[in-house]
């Protein structure tokens, strides 16, 4: 990689040194997503082997969206500080380093401390990777670029649960970490040497890293996801000051974000109210969603007898339709608008969630498990693109940036506080026997609760959003 100073020399996409660069955040994004799947695979496998019961697997989840939702927004901003090709390529070969003692766990306590330094790594590897893409290609190729990484890099997405179940089946769990490693460095290679050239240094000012905040965060967001997934070993005392003392953190960070030139939560946006409601949208809804799939493919693996490979397909279904179709509803959001759709694709993602109670004991494929997950999967891809459109019209152009990057945080931490509060609400807290009839009665009421969290999401968007919104009106909002 190419430090001289200077402007940063713009590539061709269809010249060597542009695909190279290309192939460089495409393998970086597919490794994060990748891992994201196969892992939730690979969880009934995980708790077979390590013990620990429900609360050790929701921890492998959250310790990694922990530090991805707590530190995400810092890796955008050192980025614009040191360069986001540096972060990319620590964030990168941080990953696939600590992917080697993910794989090596011996026990439950490890694999989670692990995943806690992954999610860090995965925070400097997230927003490095659209930076690298929508910075180093010509004007004439970038949009070209942008399109191609998206597409590939959202494969990942989709072939996730099948790469996991396979993984598991034929070379055991340790293996969806392992596979990160070679992912790793066959990303640094690419960008290394094939980077335009940087200025070197510093490009911002230190000062505008809001390095405190993110610590405050992910404490903050710490204290309360222990208290809600250990309360059965700590006591319902100790459990509870736990989550007041999170929030406590939480409210502190809101006060030291309005004292801030640089913050790393510009509070200013939630002035405006189509944002606000966007983002609560996401927030129950993809919550009901992460939830879900943690159980779903626990109840199909321990209670319906499904092997990994068999649970993997089983919820392609819904990857693969939020995949293909998303995109396409851009053309139903200027017919319909977004209000309309934001108030039925959660409707209709519920629905499915509803239909995922029939999984108990043996179920059928064909008519249990594949028409659950297909409304899911039609009412998530309702959903995202009308969520993406309402929330980048509602704020100035200029401010496009870190909208984006604040609703990709409200997406980690809303699966964050899902996958520990919706088993205890379920009555879930502390099963250690996921084969058992308790697992799979908790598991019935946690679909309720998941649909329900669709369900307000629905609500939030119908009540919240009004069928025009108007730029001035964002642009003032965020002045006042």
């Amino acid at each position: 990689m190419s430090t001289e100073r200077g402007p940063a020399r713009r590539l061709a996409l269809g010249s060597p040194a542009g695909r190279w660069l290309l192939a460089a955040p495409v393998l970086g994004s597919g490794m994060a997503l990748l891992d994201t799947t196969t892992v939730t695979v690979a969880l009934p496998a995980i708790g077979r082997d390590l013990g620990g019961g429900l609360a050790t697997l929701q921890w492998v989840l959250d310790a990694y969206l922990l530090t991805l939702a707590g530190m995400v927004l810092l890796g955008a901003a050192l980025g614009e500080v040191v360069g986001h090709d540096r972060v990319f390529l620590a964030g990168a070969a941080g990953f696939g380093v600590i992917s080697i003692l993910c794989a090596a766990s011996p026990n439950g306590l490890t694999l989670v401390l692990g995943r806690l330094v992954q999610g860090a790594a995965a925070a400097l590897l997230v927003p490095g990777a659209l930076a690298i893409v929508s910075t180093s290609f010509t004007a004439e190729d970038r949009g070209r670029a942008i399109g191609a990484w998206s597409v590939i890099s959202g494969t990942a997405t989709v072939i996730g649960p099948l790469l996991g179940g396979l993984l598991v089946d034929h070379a055991g769990w340790r293996w969806v970490f392992w596979i990160n490693v070679p992912l790793a460095v066959a990303a640094v290679g690419a960008a290394w040497g094939h980077l335009p050239a940087r200025e070197a240094g510093f490009r911002g000012r230190a000062d505008r890293l809001d390095i405190g905040g993110a610590l405050a965060v992910t404490v903050g967001l710490g204290l309360a996801v222990t208290g809600l997934i250990a309360g059965h070993t700590l006591g319902v005392a100790i459990s509870l000051a736990a989550v007041v003392a999170g929030l406590a953190v939480m409210v502190g960070f809101g006060i030291m974000e309005t004292r801030r030139d640089h913050p790393l939560l510009p509070l200013g946006l939630f002035r405006i109210r189509a944002f606000t409601v966007a983002n609560l949208s996401t927030l129950f809804v993809y919550a009901a969603l992460s939830a879900a799939l943690l159980l779903v493919v626990i109840e199909l693996q321990a209670v319906a007898g499904y092997s990994a490979l068999e649970s993997g397909a089983a919820i392609l279904p819904v990857t693969l339709l939020l995949f293909a179709l998303a995109p396409r509803m851009g053309g139903v959001v200027g017919r319909l608008g977004a209000r309309r759709l934001l108030t039925l694709g959660p409707l209709v993602a519920a629905v499915g969630l509803l239909l995922f109670i029939r999984v108990s004991g043996p179920a059928s494929y064909l008519t249990v498990v594949l028409p659950a997950a297909v409304l899911l999967g039609l009412g998530l891809a309702a959903t995202a693109a009308p969520l993406t459109t309402t929330l980048l019209e509602a704020v100035p152009v200029t401010r496009a940036a870190i909208a984006s990057g604040v609703n990709n945080a409200v997406t980690r931490v809303a699966g964050l506080l899902a996958v520990a509060a919706v088993p205890l609400a379920a009555g879930l807290a502390g099963i250690d026997d996921l084969t058992g009839s308790a697992y799979d009665q908790g598991y019935h009421r946690a679909m309720v609760v998941a649909a329900l969290l669709c369900v307000a999401g629905s609500a939030v968007s119908f009540v919240g959003l009004r069928p025009h919104r108007h730029r001035a009106a964002a642009d003032n909002a965020v002045s006042a």
